[in-house]
């Protein structure tokens, strides 16, 4: 018999908590996003995630430990095999990668590539290096207006990324040329995760800015996940932010698109209070990670994070009784660390809901699979054959 009716998951997208066992093998040693950005501002102002215990989790600069913390909370390892967003979701519910996705982020993509790509959308590609968005679209937005050239860049994820001006290349020609790059790039040698459409407005350098057009062309899953199993079994499954597009729309019954991490807290507030559904409410919020911790900017995560802080309170306030909130997150992204890469962390997992008789740490988990096994286990619901996650269902009473 299920213990809650509705279950809210929320992804802070990069919120690590440092200390993963292997960060050495991915170059990430001494990483530790909350930790730093704690250290970095001094005082952080964050009152709900420290209700929830977050700072019982892992000790931040600032912020007390909570005397009777709320809810459960644990640290959760990684078991795939690389640090993206693909990756953290996909095993969240319970996929393990064992081998990385393809990156270009040293060579840029390969001529063979490039000259397919650019023979079948009509455009000739410029950039082709690994880049911020910000810093691409100053040394090549002009010229792209200009020519009709496609600007391509890549990062240090398994990306390949198209820009286009919505006024003069036209948003629904980048969705094409992107739609093609995706086709090109299913190949075993040029498979990266996602290609994504990165619109942009502005017409001079100092201009230019990124619009919530964006769209993400995502590899399907390699395998059925806890969100398949919940649709089959009727249950809902509502997609808020990017999970549509990290998922490719497999195992969701309904979608949202959200405009920034804001508006994503406000369209689950709006489903907590008015959707009536029995299931799975999954959140992604993707500010923390591709506005703040790829530019490397922690006074800016830091208050990123506030702001969440601000909506977790209402969200606390709008939960039923038989609603289950989840809060975590699917790599880290630390602000204060070298380079602009993701960066190998344990996550935090934190519990709440309004009958829990008791509080406090629960077991260290080996896998973020730990989640949707935990979703099933409270459906009801198996989780599908070649699945992994051990369900943390019975300690949280």
């Amino acid at each position: 018999m299920r213990k809650f009716k509705r279950i809210f998951l929320i992804v802070m997208d990069s919120f690590g908590a440092g200390n993963a066992h292997d960060a050495k093998a991915y170059g990430d040693e001494g990483a530790d996003t909350m930790g730093h950005i704690a250290e970095y501002v001094g005082q952080w102002n964050i009152p709900n995630l420290q209700k929830l215990g977050l700072a019982n989790l892992h000790p931040l600069k600032g912020v007390e430990p909570a005397v009777k913390p709320l809810g459960y909370y644990a640290l959760l390892n990684e078991k795939s095999r690389g640090k993206d967003t693909m990756t953290g979701h996909w095993e969240m519910m319970g996929i393990q990668t064992a081998k990385p996705f393809v990156t270009f982020s040293e060579t840029g993509f390969p001529e063979e590539l490039v000259k397919e790509l650019e023979q079948r959308t009509g455009h000739k590609v410029i950039g082709n290096k690994n880049s911020s968005g910000t810093e691409i679209l100053d040394e090549l937005a002009e010229e792209e207006i200009a020519t009709g050239h496609m600007i391509v860049y890549t990062s240090a994820d398994s990306v390949l990324q198209i820009c286009g001006n919505e006024e003069t290349f036209d948003l629904e020609e980048l969705y094409r040329c992107c739609e093609i790059a995706r086709e090109i790039t299913l190949k075993d040698e040029w498979k990266v995760g996602r290609v994504i459409a990165r619109p942009y407005v502005g017409k001079k350098r100092g201009e230019f800015k990124r619009t919530s057009n964006r769209k993400d062309y995502a590899l399907k899953p390699s395998g059925k996940t806890a969100l398949d199993a919940l649709k089959e079994n009727g249950l809902s499954v509502i997609a808020v932010g990017k999970i549509h597009d990290i998922f490719d729309g497999e195992g969701i019954t309904q979608t949202y698109h959200s405009d920034s991490s804001v508006h994503g807290m406000q369209q689950t507030a709006d489903i907590m209070e008015h959707s009536e559904f029995e299931g799975l409410c999954f959140v992604n919020l993707v500010d923390f990670d591709a506005v703040w911790g790829h530019r490397r900017n922690p006074e800016g995560y830091a208050k990123e994070v506030e702001q969440f802080d601000e909506k977790l309170g209402e969200l606390l306030e709008l939960m039923g009784d038989e609603d289950l909130l989840m809060i975590t997150a699917d790599h880290g992204n630390d602000p204060t660390y070298q380079g602009t890469d993701h960066t190998r962390e344990q996550v935090p997992l934190l519990l709440y809901a309004k009958d829990l008789k008791g509080a406090g740490t629960l077991n260290e988990a080996d896998s973020f699979a730990a989640i949707g096994a935990t979703i099933a286990e409270n459906f009801n619901v198996r989780m599908p054959d070649g699945t992994i996650g051990e369900s943390m269902l019975d300690q949280i009473q």
